[in-house]
């Protein structure tokens, strides 16, 4: 299984958002200036999370977008799922009707194994974890520089 770059992007604008959002709505172009990132890229990416209610559009002057509930209160998982769809690695993972043979197959129960596995650290970790893993690695390099 591999996140595309429209998933590792989401997750780094939703933490950006997260960081830079105390006051009010981050722009799109603030976001994807800190996360050198292309701002019509970012468009591309915010929209579906918008359409899950994971954040929400302020317009006008000043405008951009805000997270929809607390930091601890989002999954990686399901901002993730918006942009990737199911993190299973093969279709038979989460629906045995998929193939004929999955009641003999040698290898259905590892796939579910990964999914579930998979499953465990995207739900368990939520964007606050991540948040705080910045936090801890920008202190480091400050440690390391001084």
């Amino acid at each position: 299984m591999k996140i595309s770059t429209k998933g590792r992007y989401a997750l780094r604008l939703m933490a950006d958002i997260a960081q830079y959002g105390g006051g009010g709505p981050v722009s799109l172009r603030d976001a994807a200036r800190r996360q050198q990132l292309s701002d019509k890229y970012l468009e591309q990416i915010v929209t579906p999370l918008a359409r899950a209610g994971l954040v929400r559009s302020v317009r006008g002057a000043g405008g951009g977008y805000l997270l929809t509930r607390l930091p601890e209160e989002y999954t990686v998982g399901e901002i993730l799922r918006p942009l990737e769809g199911d993190l299973a690695p093969v279709e038979c993972a989460t629906d045995q009707d998929f193939c004929p043979r999955s009641g003999d197959c040698v290898t259905v129960e590892l796939w579910q194994d990964i999914h579930r596995a998979v499953s465990a650290v995207v739900d368990g970790t939520t964007l606050a974890d991540l948040i705080a893993r910045s936090a801890e690695k920008q202190a480091a390099r400050k440690l390391g520089t001084e």
